[in-house]
């Protein structure tokens, strides 16, 4: 049965090693649900320019080149390509990207995507969930190693603030986690983020900035807490390159946490 109502869960998730850290998950049903992306010219803190735009549902999209640099990897908004960062041959077709055509959500390896988007098209990566299992190759198939350069720092090492779409039957799935305070939010791994992702349902997800970058509004409220780097919080949200918007219709909007 699809789910006609957005869900909202906020939980404390106990990791194998017994440390801790704050989930947050947004549910949007599908059947009146489209998701669309939007690019900054100029780098904005998602829930300032949610709230200056009357915008209610966003998540961070790609990365970027930091600190006022273009996103990086392929975006394309309304069937028009934006100029961008390539990333690193000959991971350009290996990394994952979110594809959005005639109201249809596809996320997968770029290669595997239309070449020439009629509609919005935004990469980041790595891929976490394929076909409902989480992903677990280790051998780092989309480059984000071999091209640590493009980055602050390896992304696929350690825990961290993350943020997470992915796609059910019935659902758009939004995540992000706290992460980088001591003893409370350590944040997740990767590996940690797709099994949580796939333990959600989801069939396919992807990653997303995350880091300082991590970012999801909700109601026009920044759910998570933005932390630049260990034990040091930041006091406004990162200016971003990219959004994912969700655009709802029709749904009533429930509450439920756990704990």
């Amino acid at each position: 049965m699809q789910s006609l109502a957005t869900r909202y869960d906020v939980l404390r998730h106990r990791l194998a090693d017994g440390e801790e850290t704050t989930v947050y998950v947004v549910g949007y049903p599908r059947p009146q649900t489209s998701l669309s992306v939007e690019h900054f010219a100029a780098p904005q803190q998602l829930d300032h320019w949610c709230r200056r735009s009357g915008v209610q549902e966003a998540i961070v999209g790609g990365f970027f080149v930091r600190p006022q640099g273009p996103p990086l990897g392929e975006l394309w908004i309304g069937g028009r390509r934006i100029e961008t960062e390539p990333i690193l041959d000959p991971y350009g077709g290996a990394r994952a990207a979110i594809s959005i055509d005639e109201g249809e959500i596809h996320i997968g390896p770029r290669a595997e995507l239309p070449p020439r988007p009629v509609g919005h098209l935004l990469q980041a990566g790595p891929m976490l969930v394929r076909d409902g299992a989480p992903l677990r190759d280790l051998h780092d198939p989309e480059g984000f190693v071999a091209g640590v350069h493009q980055f602050d720092s390896d992304i696929t090492s350690g825990r961290h603030p993350r943020a997470a779409l992915g796609t059910s039957d019935d659902e758009l799935i939004a995540l992000v986690c706290d992460g980088r305070r001591t003893g409370i939010d350590v944040g997740l791994t990767l590996a940690e983020l797709a099994e949580f992702m796939a333990d959600l349902g989801a069939r396919q997800a992807i990653n997303l900035d995350g880091g300082g970058s991590t970012a999801l509004v909700h109601h026009g409220h920044l759910l998570n807490r933005p932390y630049d780097a260990q034990d040091r919080p930041s006091s406004n949200s990162r200016a971003v390159a990219t959004a994912a918007v969700f655009h709802t219709a029709r749904a009533q909007s429930a509450l439920s946490g756990a704990a």
